[in-house]
């Protein structure tokens, strides 16, 4: 609520010297004949008609100044109007990403939670999620609802799908749900760890497919590179470690990103991979514009009505009950 003529408020400042005028004992004289009417009067102690009646017109006085500042109720609608970002989120679930050079998690574990934090600081963009190995598959279609993606993102598991590295067909999948999109930006974020070695759709020609259809792919290399701990479940002597090296092929990810106008990030660590999708977000914005409408509903009658009636009240109890000698 907000007052459309405050300027009235500063009426209230004369309201002490209009009850202390009021209330305030005047000497008189009185000639009668006689005084037995007089007498008759039984005036209760402790009654002060003359107080009363001013703390009325008092309060009446404050119900029109209120009314005067015309209090009204603002009604806003607002208009949004956005042109928001379809993403698909490509993630290489092969073996390699059990490598544990990401302690105390695995490279799969770290890349899932960092990328649940990028679909939580999107706001109007729909995202979906292909995963991949020696196939691809579409773990999630294009979504506004983040609640449910993430929760799809948990399901993912390693061994979904047989082993191998399928770039090419991950980066094809996810052309597919976005080719049709009339979104302003169309973007995709691969995540490997890897060489392509599966699938038959070579990377660079899935790439040029994508940048066919307007499509921005940003490639992420994880991985710290050289030899890295692999986890061995030994049915005999129980969970042991092995170095395993697993190479990945840099400039093939390079190329994807420049032939479609995106860029290559390479992450190293769980803080590598934060900065890296923390680039993207701010290389990435939605535009979103709002147009505010606002309309006022007067409210000044609700105190203008009450002063009506105590002034009427005022009249009639001074006419009466506290009629006054002259």
């Amino acid at each position: 609520m907000h007052f459309a003529t405050p300027i009235f408020f500063i009426l209230l400042l004369i309201l002490p010297w209009v009850f202390f005028t009021a209330i305030k004992k005047k000497k008189t004289s009185l000639r009668f004949p006689t005084i037995e009417v007089i007498k008759k009067i039984k005036i209760s102690e402790g009654q002060n008609p003359i107080r009363l009646l001013s703390l009325v017109r008092i309060l009446i006085l404050v119900l029109i100044i209120l009314a005067l500042s015309r209090p009204q109720a603002a009604e806003s609608e607002r208009e949004l109007e956005t042109k928001g970002i379809d993403i698909l989120l490509a993630m290489d679930i092969s073996g390699s990403m059990q490598a544990e050079d990401f302690q105390p998690q695995n490279r799969l574990e770290v890349a899932k939670e960092e990328a649940k934090k990028f679909i939580r600081g999107r706001k109007h963009d729909r995202i979906g999620m292909v995963v991949f190995a020696r196939q691809s598959y579409t773990q999630c279609p294009l979504t506004l609802d983040y609640d449910v993606l993430v929760s799809l993102i948990d399901d993912i598991r390693l061994g979904m799908i047989k082993d191998g590295t399928a770039i090419g067909l991950g980066i094809a999948n996810a052309v597919n749900r976005l080719r049709e999109s009339d979104a302003k930006s169309k973007v995709i974020i691969l995540l490997t760890d890897g060489e392509n070695n599966s699938g038959n759709i070579d990377p660079i020609t899935a790439s040029e497919l994508a940048q066919g259809f307007g499509i921005k792919i940003y490639t992420i290399g994880i991985g710290r590179g050289g030899l890295v701990p692999f986890p061995i479940d030994d049915p005999l002597f129980g969970r042991r470690y092995v170095q395993a090296k697993v190479d990945i092929d840099e400039k093939m990810l390079k190329r994807i990103a420049d032939i479609t106008g995106g860029t290559f990030f390479r992450a190293r660590d769980t803080k590598g991979l934060a900065e890296a999708y923390k680039k993207i977000d701010s290389l990435e914005k939605s535009e979103v514009k709002v147009k505010e409408y606002s309309n006022y509903a007067e409210l000044f009658h609700y105190a203008l009505w009450p002063a009506l009636l105590l002034l009427l009240l005022e009249i009639i109890l001074g006419s009466t009950l506290f009629l006054k000698l002259p």
